[in-house]
């Protein structure tokens, strides 16, 4: 599929799941397991669950970043593919007042809905803006950590993405991620297929590959610091042997006098 193809098929998905208020990325991913199960099967916690708004919790994701990021208070944090704000939110409550998170999502409409969750619940050091990760409206070096979870894998430019992710971080400033990654080729029905792309499946790398984009862009210290298979509900067995979900964590060196 040729790259614009793609953000049209990305976008299409998720502004119909954010006009139907679905709480599930995609049934052909979800397999019938209800929000809150998935989100604790992949590393949420219940607690942290149950302090942040019950609408924003959609996605299904790949991990828990905002877990691993090691947030202080005051820090800005940036969220890639923010969607209905879930990671946004989890993220606000470790800054704090004096901290501030913004929320970056293709899909206005989905924008639109976090934004509305945010006033709803009085979220004031949260904001979401419309883009593409791809080209982020983030000033250079303005933000302290970037977070993503399950969505630079529906990127058709990845190296572009990670490039942008460091022209945002201030000098000093990390990365974390979770995403998946595969352990060998996928096959070309799954690589060309619309619905494997908006589920997460079709655009992930193999993971040396993309552990190699992130250290193309500039990043140092570059490791995992979790992996665990995934299960793919209603794929056949070579594809589910071959996806690793990876919450990867790199750093942005600091400039010298």
């Amino acid at each position: 599929m040729k790259e614009k193809e793609i953000k049209n098929v990305v976008k299409g998905r998720y502004t119909q799941l954010a006009k139907q208020d679905q709480r599930s990325c995609c049934s052909v991913c979800a397999g019938g397991v209800s929000p809150l199960s998935q989100a604790e099967g992949i590393g949420y916690g219940r607690e942290d669950l149950e302090h942040i708004p019950e609408e924003a919790l959609m996605g299904l994701g790949s991990g828990n970043p905002t877990a691993m990021a090691d947030l202080k208070a005051g820090e800005v944090v940036l969220d890639l593919g923010s969607g209905a704000g879930v990671d946004v939110f989890l993220a606000a409550n470790k800054v704090g007042a004096t901290g501030r998170v913004i929320g970056v999502d293709i899909t206005e409409e989905m924008v639109n809905k976090a934004k509305g969750i945010a006033r709803k619940h009085g979220y004031n050091n949260v904001e979401f803006r419309l883009g593409e990760i791809e080209s982020l409206p983030i000033e250079d070096e303005s933000v302290d950590v970037v977070i993503s979870n399950c969505v630079i894998n529906l990127s058709p430019n990845k190296s572009k993405v990670f490039q942008e992710v460091y022209r945002t971080l201030k000098p000093g400033g990390r990365l974390t991620v979770s995403d998946k990654v595969t352990k060998g080729a996928l096959p070309d029905e799954i690589k060309n297929n619309p619905d494997a792309w908006a589920c997460c499946i079709a655009g992930a790398l193999e993971q040396r590959e993309y552990l190699k984009k992130i250290k193309e862009a500039g990043f140092e210290d570059v490791q995992v610091v979790s992996s665990r298979e995934v299960h793919i509900e209603g794929k056949g067995s070579q594809t589910r042997e071959k996806l690793l979900s990876i919450t990867v964590k790199a750093y942005k060196l600091r400039k010298w006098a």
